[in-house]
């Protein structure tokens, strides 16, 4: 442990922008008011987790996934003596460049921009609305610690601090036990139909999964002097990630997904070809419909479609 509190970020490198200290709040206290207070993060709660257009008041959305990751950040980072602060500002930052849709948004994205020579990939946007996007243009002017938490959440880089360590891990721990969660709630899987393995590892109910998964990273964290889980239980979390991949995420019976994907395709192809109906935010043309169509809520999404493409009867989603 006390490896780890050597190690610990407590003041922050600086931002992009000097700025004068605020005499109340430590700088990522105000890196997460910003957050809490971005027009993107309150568009969060209209932005699906996985399931579109869900039957039922109970299933995550972007936003209630945030939440519950933080959450679990946050445990972690306080019984570790790490920066409870600056884990929060990470977790509560770090999918708000995220898609309408979710990962089928994003997917679908990327393949209309490869076309383009371009990519998406939502850390990257992520980064992109706090810098850029937010408060008109002029960007949030986060903190170096905290924006380079939400660049490396997801993806090859690996995160500076050891708060954003825990972020890139939690991240998995809270999507992989909620969306098993939805999954069955939604009927698409059964509690008997989860894999042994991971299983009889981590624990038959979520909150046993969880509460395995925090307690083995706290201890190994701890005993290793670097944020990490035991191998077995990395393996089992790893493992029924993988089998989540397959018999959710990826369900090729998912008509709805397909639907999502086509949504925003077709928007984003008929944005670039309407520059006036777009929210001006870049001089290049494709930067900006990336900007326009990834900022999208679902219902915006949806709604945007249905006008544009459909006469007043018709419904994308049954």
């Amino acid at each position: 442990m006390s490896a780890l509190r050597e190690l610990a970020c407590g003041r922050s490198a600086g931002r992009l922008r000097p700025e004068a200290p605020d005499g109340l709040r430590n700088e990522f206290q105000r890196d997460r008011d910003r957050i809490i207070h971005a027009k993107a993060f309150r568009r969060l709660m209209h932005k699906t987790q996985v399931f579109i257009a869900p039957d039922g008041d109970h299933f995550r959305t972007r936003l209630t996934h945030t939440l519950e990751m933080m959450q679990i950040s946050r445990t972690i980072a306080r019984a570790l003596g790490l920066n409870e602060d600056l884990t929060e500002a990470i977790a509560l930052g770090h999918d708000l460049g995220h898609t309408p849709f979710g990962h089928v948004g994003e997917e679908a994205l990327a393949r209309v921009l490869a076309s383009h020579g371009r990519t998406f990939r939502h850390n990257e946007h992520s980064l992109r609305v706090v810098d850029r996007l937010e408060k008109g243009g002029a960007g949030l002017n986060l903190t170096v610690e905290v924006r380079d938490g939400i660049l490396n959440h997801t993806g090859p880089g690996k995160p500076s601090t050891l708060e954003g360590r825990i972020v890139r891990l939690a991240d998995r721990i809270a999507y992989v036990n909620h969306d098993v969660d939805d999954a069955i709630r939604a009927g698409i899987i059964s509690t008997g139909d989860l894999p042994e393995g991971p299983i009889a590892v981590l624990g038959e109910r979520m909150s046993r999964r969880i509460d395995t998964l925090v307690r083995d990273m706290i201890s190994e964290s701890a005993r290793r002097g670097e944020i990490s889980l035991s191998e077995p239980v990395h393996e089992a979390l790893m493992s029924l990630r993988s089998w989540l991949f397959e018999r959710v995420y990826r369900n090729p019976h998912s008509r709805e997904s397909e639907k999502a994907a086509g949504v925003i395709s077709t928007l984003f192809e008929y944005y670039l070809e309407h520059p006036s109906e777009r929210a001006r935010s870049d001089p290049d043309p494709v930067t900006e419909t990336v900007d326009f169509v990834a900022g999208m809520t679902d219902r915006y999404a949806l709604a945007a479609y249905r006008r544009i493409f459909l006469p007043r009867t018709d419904t994308i989603f049954t």
